[in-house]
């Protein structure tokens, strides 16, 4: 049970479920079918960002969408030289 006692047991506070079903509808919709394994926390924070710089939904769906892409390719890359 290394990982209950360690001390990046106590990194994440919270109800991590509770937190998912505060997000708003269209950015719960878009994590479920997201590559990667989004926290509640920094996909509302992209989101929020993007909304208030477009003010469009589907432009902020744009921008996390292109965030996933660009983390995917640089871990792609990354994995060519392990």
């Amino acid at each position: 049970m290394g990982n209950l006692s360690s001390s990046r047991a106590q990194w994440r506070r919270g109800n991590p479920m509770a937190a998912h079903d505060r997000l708003p509808a269209d950015l719960r919709r878009w994590m479920i079918h997201a590559a990667l394994p989004w926290s509640a926390e920094s996909a509302l924070r992209l989101w929020t960002r993007a909304l208030r710089e477009t003010g469009c939904k589907e432009a902020a769906l744009a921008r996390l969408t292109a965030a996933e892409q660009r983390t995917l390719a640089r871990d792609r890359a990354s994995s060519i030289f392990d």
